[in-house]
């Protein structure tokens, strides 16, 4: 909660209502996925401190997700930085590296929405 409580302050982070934040990257000017949409990206989960969970670009090998086939406010487009508060995380749950209670922080690239 500290980590996000600071993080909103920053110039370049805004929040969303349901508490998510996100900075943009690199704006893109193409499609916008829906929460229907499948989407190829290229992604990187770590946690606050720095430490990675997951990512597509230490596999080489982008993935590919529905949107709605992922946790809460991971529908994003361009290249983003997003900030997961933990209740719209994994909760209380522990999940491989991440322990319980967690905010996250994702950057993701939008590489293509699949047709």
């Amino acid at each position: 909660e500290a980590f996000l409580k600071a993080n909103a302050k920053k110039d370049s982070v805004r929040t969303l209502p349901s508490g998510v934040q996100y900075k943009v990257l690199t704006q893109g000017n193409g499609e916008v996925p829906t929460t229907t949409s499948k989407v190829k990206v290229n992604y990187e989960g770590r946690l606050v401190d720095g430490t990675v969970f997951d990512s597509s670009y230490e596999r080489k090998q982008p993935a590919t997700f529905g949107c709605n086939q992922v946790i809460k406010g991971w529908t994003v487009g361009s290249k983003w930085e997003i900030y997961i508060p933990q209740e719209l995380g994994y909760g209380s749950r522990e999940a491989g590296k991440i322990p319980p209670f967690s905010a996250l922080i994702f950057t993701v690239e939008l590489l293509e929405i699949e047709k």
